[in-house]
């Protein structure tokens, strides 16, 4: 913690809680007792996913007005356009802390090094970071011109400008801010490439409080009243300028009108000029928000006065809101956000500079005027400055500054074939600026790191998590992925990305068969996709569904190939493949390569999950190789012997190819679309053992052959670089949004 903000929080303490220097101390006292943030234990539950995090650098207790308005009320908006939300405070943000929503907004959060870290993650996963102020408090050009700003000493005005600047630097970090008024909009906008705005709104809770005032003033008014009320309910100190300048106006009011009274509220500066009149004046110190309606429903007009600056022209009109709401008609500086909502002679009175005294003395001759314009001004709050009023607006906002989301739905997070190809879509999707989750059974890791990407991870049955977001687009990845988008409530578009015919994984005594068969019956609402003509194919034919195919690929610059000298070695045949699993059918690799013979040729086995059998003649076994090191096998093996006979796409021979190297094939649907015999590989009658070891035998006779096999297998990885494939899947998956 730096001497500064020690300092800062040490010379701010017992100053003015709800002013400017209480702003600067934002967050200060919490970061102190808190210190560095410690890493999360991911095996204890770690958040709830919603759509909408508020990190909240305005503590309650130190500026309890601003945090209910622009964190609060803006919740409460969310929830009624049907978002989900939360909120933390800035002292308890974590870089990990952006795993928990998908829109991350910073109110008035002073730059600090776990702010930096969060938003950084939360740029790396495409979440949408955005800063909210209601005041141009990110910048000492702004500052500078306040008067109780420069009334400070040398030292409290470098520790409040450090807290300026720190402001700053959030705010420049964001992809955009949301703040309150179009002047302070245009501000913001110097700084961040997207500014919206959405105004101060009136919560649920103070509509029904200023309804309540505002009966109870109709109760305590029956009958005539001689006196007129003017109210000024100020919150800090520095809304003594805004007064004095309006002393003049009250002043000779006051002096020709002796129904006039004054009633001032907050941390206001009784000027001299006005004891003569001490007997008409009430004086209230600042009080909790919700007696704040009955005080404002008790007096005739509202006082809004704002001297001419551009700081003052950026604040917001929520003097006329809290008024309107009670009936209260507002005079108002014809400034800002007034000269914005209010309109003069309707809703409220705006004055000049040098008007307050014609207009205001207009106003308290014209009773029927002022309570026209209190009808006007609450029909009018009510129907744009409620939250409910607001909610579509910020649903708006966001919906316009948002990537696209959507997430990817596993049925594991352990390693295979068909979850790389699905991490791959995923990792074009962020490239493509989308954002992106990952959701899984088991949860292994928060986030998964693969090809450079990382991606948030949620559980969907070990209770560590409960997903409440919305996605733009949700995708199984296998069949017992379809029923977790199935339950999911706010899944918007869904699609099923099918890799094989999976009923055959199951023997048919299985009932979990029939259950994986449904899912090729999904209605259509359903979006089929797959990685291969034959599963295109079957899913036309069969089931009758419309089909996207999105070529399969493979990351070509990590396979390096290199000419085989067999010449003074042994020949070295690889064997891949599950042997748990009886459509890899290792068996009988493993049986043809037993007919070979071993003084020529040593086997090696690579399998991703099962461990070897006992009968299996090995002499290296590669389990379990990062997915980033299987070129490296290739490389080092020169004759790939795969004989399963089923597979939606198979890669291994693709990639023995892209490494040089040769391979002896069993046809089936999943290799059908690019192997061909005699061309770029050998195949052989699945079940004829002979025959493959006869294929295997002639590519160590015929260096001819070996040549234009090697030759055609690269031509054929070449075509399936994953980066001459992107562009198609990107376009593919926008399609189904």
């Amino acid at each position: 913690m730096g001497r500064a903000l020690r300092w800062t929080y040490k010379l701010l303490r017992g100053w003015d809680q709800n002013g400017f220097r209480g702003m600067v101390r934002v967050g200060v006292d919490r970061i102190i007792r808190k210190g560095e943030a410690q890493d999360h234990d991911f095996s204890r539950p770690l958040y709830t996913l919603r759509d909408v995090l508020f990190v909240n650098g305005c503590p309650p207790e130190q500026a309890p007005h601003p945090y209910r308005y622009r964190v609060l009320h803006q919740m409460e908006q969310l929830r009624a356009a049907g978002y989900t939300v939360d909120q933390i405070s800035a002292e308890d943000c974590k870089a990990d802390s952006v795993l928990s929503a998908h829109i991350i907004v910073f109110y008035r959060c002073p730059y600090s090094q776990n702010i930096g870290d969060a938003i950084r993650q939360a740029k790396a996963l495409n979440r949408r970071v955005l800063f909210d102020i209601d005041d141009l408090v990110i910048d000492t050009c702004y500052t500078d011109t306040i008067p109780a700003v420069q009334a400070m000493s040398r030292e409290d005005r470098a520790l409040y400008d450090e807290g300026v600047h720190r402001y700053g630097a959030t705010l420049r970090m964001c992809d955009g801010a949301t703040t309150t008024t179009e002047a302070l909009g245009q501000e913001l906008s110097k700084y961040v490439p997207a500014v919206r705005i959405n105004r101060n709104t009136a919560s649920q809770r103070m509509v029904q409080l200023s309804e309540a005032a505002w009966r109870k003033a109709q109760k305590e008014r029956e009958g005539s009243r001689d006196e007129i009320i003017l109210g000024f309910f100020s919150g800090t100190l520095t809304h003594n300028a805004d007064f004095e300048m309006i002393k003049p106006a009250l002043l000779r009011l006051m002096k020709e009108n002796n129904r006039v009274k004054l009633l001032l509220m907050g941390e206001v500066t009784l000027p001299e000029e006005l004891a003569p009149f001490a007997d008409r004046i009430v004086q209230k110190p600042f009080g909790d928000w919700e007696t704040l309606p009955e005080i404002i429903a008790g007096v005739d007009v509202n006082l809004a006065p704002l001297e001419t600056s551009v700081f003052n022209a950026a604040k917001s009109e929520n003097k006329w809101t809290e008024a309107a709401l009670v009936k209260v008609p507002t005079v108002a500086s014809r400034t800002g956000a007034f000269l914005e909502m209010v309109r003069d002679g309707e809703t409220g009175y705006l004055a000049g500079d040098e008007e307050w005294y014609e207009v205001l003395s207009r106003v308290v001759g014209d009773e029927a005027g002022r309570r026209q314009a209190g009808e006007n001004a609450y029909r009018d709050c009510m129907a744009r400055c409620t939250t409910l009023a607001g909610a579509g607006n910020l649903r708006k906002i966001y919906e316009e500054l948002r990537p696209p989301r959507a997430a990817f739905v596993l049925p594991s997070s352990e390693i295979s074939g068909g979850i790389m190809v699905a991490l791959r879509h995923a990792c074009f999707l962020q490239d493509a600026g989308w954002d992106i989750d990952l959701i899984m059974p088991d949860l292994k890791r928060p986030v998964w790191t693969e090809f450079g990407h990382s991606f948030p991870c949620v559980s969907y049955k070990d209770g560590a998590f409960v997903n409440e977001a919305a996605y733009d687009l949700m995708v199984a990845t296998m069949w017992t992925t379809v029923d977790v988008i199935r339950r999911h409530p706010r899944a918007g578009k869904r699609a099923y990305l099918v890799q094989n015919y999976e009923s055959d994984f199951y023997a048919l005594d299985n009932p979990e068969r029939l259950d994986c068969e449904s899912t090729y019956y999904l209605p259509g609402d359903w979006q089929y996709l797959t990685i291969s003509a034959w599963c295109a194919g079957w899913l036309r034919e069969r089931y009758g569904q419309q089909v996207q195919v999105m070529k399969n690929g493979i990351q070509l610059e990590q396979f390096h190939p290199s000419d085989r000298d067999w010449s003074n070695r042994k020949i070295r045949l690889l064997i891949e493949g599950d042997c748990a699993v009886d459509y890899k059918n290792v068996d009988e690799s493993f049986r043809i390569a037993d007919r070979l013979d071993r003084d020529r040729f040593e086997v090696w086995y690579m399998s991703y999950n099962a461990s070897p059998k006992e009968n299996y003649r090995i002499d290296r076994v590669l389990q379990a190789v990062p997915y980033d090191q299987v070129h490296e096998v290739y490389e080092q093996c020169d004759i790939l012997l795969k004989s399963s006979w089923l597979e939606s796409f198979s890669y291994p021979p693709l990639e023995m190819m892209a490494a040089g190297g040769w391979a002896v094939v069993a046809p089936n649907g999943g290799n059908a679309e690019y192997l061909r015999d005699e061309e770029n590989c050998l195949l052989y009658p699945l079940g004829d053992e002979e025959a493959a070891v006869r294929a295997i035998e002639r590519l160590v006779q015929d260096k001819a052959l070996r040549e234009k096999l090697r030759a055609g297998g690269l031509r054929t990885a070449a075509g399936r670089d994953w980066s001459d494939l992107r562009e198609d899947i990107v376009r593919i998956y926008q399609g189904c949004r």
